[in-house]
């Protein structure tokens, strides 16, 4: 053992801008390493905190006495010198603490603190027999009181640092911490039916099939069953939903045999990505188009990290992607597929378990926390030799913090989604620009797909940054759609207007319904009626905490913000002059679903937006129900555009282009582009041409004309041309600052202040400050500012002159509630 005094410089779960030196037990001294956890105090409090060791070394520190660790988690790292080194990466690029990045990164149950939660797992599955004394005396405390914080189990235990035995509790998944609950996990539920104990005798059987001769339904019913389960042979499961199926009955007669004593319903929780039993299937041979962009792909892979894939809307990417995959794995390298939302890739994930089966694992911020630490350390333990379970990783941004060790691929699905940027909290980071970063690191490649890539990814890759290889060619010869447009001005005028539908729009639909095929209806603003309007006076009312109008749901019959979440009932009467003339105006995907309804009984419609999507099953439904032509219309916002592929739909119908192509943002025409193209995509994906029909009061309008001709490179023309000539990106580097305090008065002074500071040290580079077009949200005022930097000027730099600034103005005391937040390549 060494004797030698030692020190190490930790990171802890707080957003601090310094690491903290702490002294080291000499009995530590030979178990220490970079990456493992050590609990140590902090505070006046001396609260414990679950802390990272970033160093190892001699050195006291200067401005303040060094406190003891009181002791160590882990035997072995939990975080690797790689991961540290992308930390440091994302904290200085995107201006945030060490702490901030370590929070994003680890899942909730490594960083116990004092006031961390803890609760009895009612999912438990151990022994009390398996726990220690200590352990059984929290269980047993737990089962009285319920709830108890890391403080309250020290106080039971009467020892201090109580981390071990919470963190061997949470491991014999006896105890779960707070956060679990809030973020359970659900796995997916089947019902199955079975034969009662009663009804499984024969004689009692032989007995109910004589009670039940009348009832038609039930005997058809409870004869599938028999024939279904193979009651006479080799015994089957049998579904709800296939019983159902196979006799066309509804739930109802399952249900009256349930209380019959002939049934019971049980559930069966099927994994988001279960242990994968059947068999895999093979190669699929490319088609020439493929081959020849595998080729080059490989090709550009010598010279260049990082290659963009530009292929159009069904020209098959993801079959290229497995291409690649399996050739890392048999390499013995880890692969990570990023996606930019988790809950949309339901069909993605299916797809890939057939090929890959179970070395494929999910990561995503749905699990709770206990799942994604058992991902976590399955990813750490990773071996290379023969196939090892999480091999591959597909997952939203979150996935990227994992603990890789020999990653070789990283694999980046629709690039240009602005979902890959986090938003809120700190680190504010774009998990695409962050992965290529982290390859870097990892010496492994990069592959962005995109139908439609981003402006700046583009120009690198035409600028040779990134290779680039393209497919024009949909797969197995699939036309691209035929996109027209329908001018709702010229219709409004004519009074041809039915609703919201266009008389050209309404033909498509009578059309796809006549040859049951189906109809995706693309609206990007949820809700019944943007706002209400008095004709009298012309009062909208508003939330009373943000500068918003409040928009009207009707499912509710309440007005609701969509920034704050408050509501009120709809009123009857003005608010301000008293006026039964109220008026809703604009629309929303729920009035959308309703006034279709009218002119088309008979059809099913069902609608996909925030409101009916909230729960994870509610999504599959939806998509299971549209997959299996049980529903002929599905009515939805931006979520329809992402990920999906179904056979049958033969029309989508763009609703509104207007608003996108008018919103107050110098992306709002590539974004347009993107949204317009994407759900465009959605049409006549398999067997025929499918049609595609944009509505718009400027069908000249040049994006639109661009989305109809699928003239991308025109598009990204221009667009490079303007972004040139105003100084935006991929030209110039963005930094946005967002100022927020609760008084108007002290905000105005000091975001003028704080402006003022930059400007003597950037100059003109500097915008603002001003307010944006929703002022207040939450009872806080806002005003923002745009830094334009260019590319040459170091970050380094840069970071430095900006945190100078922003830490004399806190120090401020005039200024020091005013809220200041960085935001680095804003999306």
């Amino acid at each position: 053992m060494s004797n030698q005094t030692k020190f190490i410089d930790v990171i802890l779960p707080l957003s601090l801008p310094n690491l903290f030196t702490y002294r080291l037990p000499v009995e530590l001294n030979d178990d220490i390493q970079i990456g493992q956890r050590a609990v140590v105090p902090f505070g006046r409090g001396g609260k414990l905190y679950s802390a990272l060791v970033k160093h190892i070394h001699n050195s006291p520190p200067s401005e303040y006495q060094a406190k003891y660790v009181e002791s160590l988690l882990d035997e072995k790292p939990i975080v690797n010198e790689k991961q540290l080194k992308h930390w440091d990466w994302i904290a200085d690029y995107y201006i945030a603490n060490p702490g901030d990045v370590f929070n994003a990164a680890l899942p909730g149950a490594l960083k116990l603190a004092s006031e961390t939660k803890i609760l009895i797992n009612t999912e438990c599955s151990c022994s009390i027999k398996d726990l220690t004394d200590k352990e059984y005396l929290i269980y047993e405390a737990l089962e009285i009181r319920n709830i108890l914080n890391l403080q309250e189990i020290s106080e039971i235990l009467n020892i201090k640092n109580v981390h071990k035995v919470v963190k061997s509790l949470i491991e014999k998944r006896a105890i779960v911490v707070e956060e679990d609950l809030k973020r359970k996990y659900k796995a997916k539920l089947i019902p199955y039916v079975r034969l009662t104990e009663f009804a499984s005798n024969e004689k009692n059987l032989e007995q109910i099939f004589n009670d039940i001769i009348r009832a038609k339904k039930q005997l058809d019913t409870l004869m599938s069953f028999i024939k279904l389960s193979n009651r006479y042979g080799t015994h089957k499961e049998v579904k709800k939903i296939d019983l159902q199926k196979s006799t066309n009955v509804t739930s109802s007669i399952i249900t009256q045999l349930v209380k019959k004593n002939v049934f019971e319903v049980y559930e069966v929780a099927i994994d988001r990505i279960g242990k994968y039993e059947k068999a895999l299937i093979g190669d699929k041979t490319l088609n020439e188009h493929q081959e020849k962009a595998l080729t080059e792909i490989k090709t550009q892979f010598e010279e260049k990290g990082v290659v963009l894939l530009h292929g159009v809307t069904s020209s098959g990417k993801t079959e290229i992607y497995i291409k690649l995959i399996q050739e890392a794995i048999k390499r013995g390298e880890q692969v990570l597929y990023l996606l930019p939302e988790i809950a949309l890739t339901t069909q993605l994930i299916t797809r890939l378990q057939k090929v890959f089966g179970d070395i494929i694992g999910v990561y995503h911020s749905k699990f709770n926390e206990n799942e994604r630490v058992e991902v976590w350390n399955k990813v750490l333990d990773f071996k290379q030799i023969n196939s090892s379970k999480f091999q591959i990783v597909m997952g939203a941004r979150s996935a990227m913090f994992l603990p890789f060790s020999n990653l070789g691929l990283i694999i980046i699905d629709e690039e240009h989604e602005n979902s890959f940027k986090q938003y809120q909290p700190s680190p504010r980071y774009n998990a695409r620009d962050a992965s290529i970063v982290l390859a870097n690191i990892h010496k492994a490649k990069v592959l962005m797909g995109s139908a439609t890539p981003a402006v700046e990814t583009y120009w690198n890759a035409k600028e040779g940054k990134y290779g680039l290889v393209e497919i024009n060619k949909r797969h197995g010869g699939v036309q691209m759609p035929e996109i027209l447009c329908a001018d709702i001005k010229e219709a409004t005028r004519k009074k041809k207007m039915k609703s919201h539908f266009s008389p050209m729009l309404m033909e498509l639909m009578k059309d796809a319904f006549k040859n049951k095929e189906q109809v995706i209806l693309f609206q990007n603003r949820r809700g019944y009626a943007p706002f209400l309007l008095c004709e009298e006076c012309a009062h909208v009312p508003e939330c009373k905490n943000c500068d918003v109008s409040l928009t009207y749901h009707k499912y509710a019959n309440q007005l609701k913000c969509h920034y704050c979440g408050t509501s009120k009932q709809m009123p009857t009467t003005c608010g301000k002059c008293g006026s039964p003339r109220v008026t809703l105006k604009g629309f929303g995907t729920e009035q959308i679903e309703e006034e279709l309804a009218l002119y088309f009984p008979k059809i099913k419609i069902a609608r996909m937006d925030a409101d009916t999507t909230r729960t994870k099953n509610a999504y599959h439904r939806l998509i299971t129900d549209f997959e299996d032509g049980n529903i002929d219309v599905l009515v939805g916002t931006q979520m329809v555009t992402k990920g999906l592929d179904f056979d049958n739909v033969s029309v989508v119908g763009i609703l509104n282009a207007d608003n996108m192509l008018n919103f107050p943002d110098f992306r709002a025409f590539e974004r347009s582009y993107q949204l317009m193209s994407q759900v465009s995509g959605r049409a006549g994906r398999k067997a025929k041409r499918g049609k595609v029909l944009i509505q718009t009061y400027e069908p000249y309008h040049p994006i639109v004309r661009q989305v109809i001709e699928h003239d991308y490179i025109g598009m990204y023309t221009d667009e490079v041309a303007q972004r040139r000539k105003f100084k935006y990106p991929p030209f110039q580097r963005l930094i946005h600052f967002t100022l927020k305090h609760r008084d108007s008065n002290v905000l105005n002074e000091g975001a003028r202040e704080f402006v003022e500071a930059l400007k003597t040290k950037f100059g003109t580079r500097v915008l603002g400050p001003d307010f944006p077009v929703i002022s207040r949200i939450k009872n806080m005022y806002i005003k923002n500012a745009m830094l334009k930097v260019e590319r040459e000027i170091s970050v380094k730099e840069t970071r430095k002159l900006v945190m100078e600034v922003k830490n004399l103005f806190e120090a401020s005391s005039q200024y020091k509630s005013v809220r200041i937040t960085i935001d680095v390549d804003p999306m």
